[in-house]
């Protein structure tokens, strides 16, 4: 260390720094521009104190409704008290963190549970880490049940599965707006489209004429543009994909353990059964970075169980199925289906979907559509001053080549209003149209549905042109509009 290093911070000086102090932080050792994107909104400009529950305890003593429900993380909200005695008492007693050449019991126990919820065979699970991590775990797996001899797989043209290279590459968003290098063999079809998904089949055959396909990647239901598959398209796949043996995989990472009113969104149609799904976010209990995927038995055999090739697979990151990771996630399992999540999300939906479509009815030169299942749903605005059209074609650099940046900036203005002027914490998605989204979590009862709504009437009833104003005053478009 040189005399000019400044001191190594500590976790206690961490809970002294004041914001600005964080933010300088940010700019020198993190992201500069995230701080400029992130402190065009109120919660940009705070700090967090605690959180319980569906609520925000800021250090200056707001009381603020998490309606994010955790970007889809907190299902059980924040700190659920069975979550956090379950990591306290790991952490009392001791236990091994680390199950490399030692069988883990929590790993044996959570693939067996997995197993139990599942329907069909989904009956042999691997535990990384994140959800772009499950999803290129299935990829491979997929890839080494047919021994490398196809090479081409399949996404919807709206999906959403990560922001790893590989992942990355099967994700047709607008998130990913820079061209990394990806897998190869990707080709996409529309999205609930089996006519179009039948088309790149048989335009991906070898020279013999074989399907060259091995995997197709959905999700059920997409969280970032709130559009879902319908019964028939998925059934339809199920039926391709049997048809010419290529392995089903569907990415259930955001709407597992109820959000969209059943465990898992495709569970809602009996008898359907993909050959691997993915799962990540709320199966950690909003406090444990795990994920899973779970295959059926015959292709995860086929894979992976022989002697030469069992630790290509199963012990193969670092933190593979880290014992106080995974046995969060069996707390958090027993707790969704103990307390019916499924039903909760339900309940929620029972409040939110009359309460948006009342708002829709009420304020129709604002809210365009509001789609969405159970606790997840998206509202598409629209409206405000036709100046953002001749803003948005002057913006500076890239900005002034995205079609939405006058939707962005009108949901911005929305989610600006919401949290200053009403305590109410939303967020809006980066794919497709950019809804806006309503999602609590699944602890949230209808009294807190019936404070966002009264909250999401009061802000539309300023009107655009007032909104926009009061979000624009002192800010520049070049700062938020990502």
């Amino acid at each position: 260390m040189t005399s000019a290093a400044q001191p190594l911070l500590t976790v206690d000086d961490c809970e002294q720094l004041s914001t600005s102090q964080v933010h300088d932080l940010y700019r020198s050792h993190v992201n500069k521009s995230q701080v400029s994107l992130m402190t065009s909104f109120g919660f940009g400009r705070e700090l967090v104190d605690h959180a319980e529950g569906s609520w925000i305890h800021t250090r200056d003593g707001r009381r603020v409704l998490d309606f994010t429900g955790g970007v889809g993380v907190l299902n059980h909200g924040h700190n659920h008290p069975r979550i956090l005695a379950a990591r306290r008492r790991f952490q009392e007693q001791r236990r091994m963190e680390v199950h490399k050449t030692y069988f883990s019991p929590y790993i044996a126990a959570l693939g067996h549970n997995l197993a139990q919820l599942l329907p069909g065979d989904l009956n042999l699970s691997f535990f990384p880490n994140s959800g772009a991590e499950a999803v290129e775990g299935a990829v491979k797996l997929a890839y080494k049940y047919h021994g490398g001899r196809r090479q081409r797989i399949l996404h919807a043209d709206i999906s959403f599965h990560g922001k790893l290279l590989g992942s990355g590459s099967l994700t047709g968003s607008a998130q990913n707006s820079f061209a990394f290098p990806g897998i190869p063999g990707v080709s996409s079809f529309r999205y609930g489209d089996l006519a179009s998904v039948r088309e790149a089949v048989a335009g991906a055959r070898d020279a013999k004429g074989r399907c060259d396909v091995y995997a197709i990647l959905i999700e059920p239901f997409s969280a970032s543009t709130m559009t879902e598959c319908s019964e028939e398209f998925l059934r339809g796949l199920r039926e391709l994909c049997t048809e010419e043996k290529i392995v089903l995989i569907f990415d259930e990472i955001y709407t597992g353990w109820g959000k969209t009113g059943s465990l898992f969104h495709f569970m809602r149609y009996p008898g359907l059964v993909p050959d691997v799904v993915t799962t990540s976010k709320s199966f950690g209990g909003g406090k444990s970075s795990v994920s899973a995927f779970i295959a059926r038995e015959p292709v995860f055999r086929k894979a992976y169980d022989s002697l030469g090739d069992a630790m290509l697979q199963s012990t193969s990151t670092t933190y593979y199925g880290f014992g106080e990771e995974t046995a969060t996630a069996l707390e958090a399992v027993n707790i969704a289906v103990e307390d019916d999540y499924p039903a909760r999300a339900r309940a929620i939906e029972r409040v939110l979907r009359p309460g948006l479509e009342r708002l829709r009815k009420q304020y129709p030169d604002i809210i365009a559509d509001v789609r969405g299942a159970g606790a997840l749903y998206g509202i598409f605005l629209d409206g405000g001053p036709r100046l953002l059209d001749l803003a948005a074609k002057i913006a500076p650099g890239g900005l002034a080549r995205d079609p939405l940046l006058r939707t962005k900036i009108i949901t911005c203005a929305v989610v600006n209003a919401m949290y200053h002027d009403h305590d109410v914490y939303m967020y809006y998605t980066l794919n497709g149209r950019s809804p806006l989204v309503a999602a609590p979590s699944l602890v949230a009862g209808a009294d807190e549905v019936e404070i966002f709504l009264d909250a999401f009437d009061r802000t539309l009833a300023k009107g655009m042109n007032r909104l926009l104003t009061a979000f624009l005053k002192d800010k520049a478009v070049s700062r938020w509009a990502a």
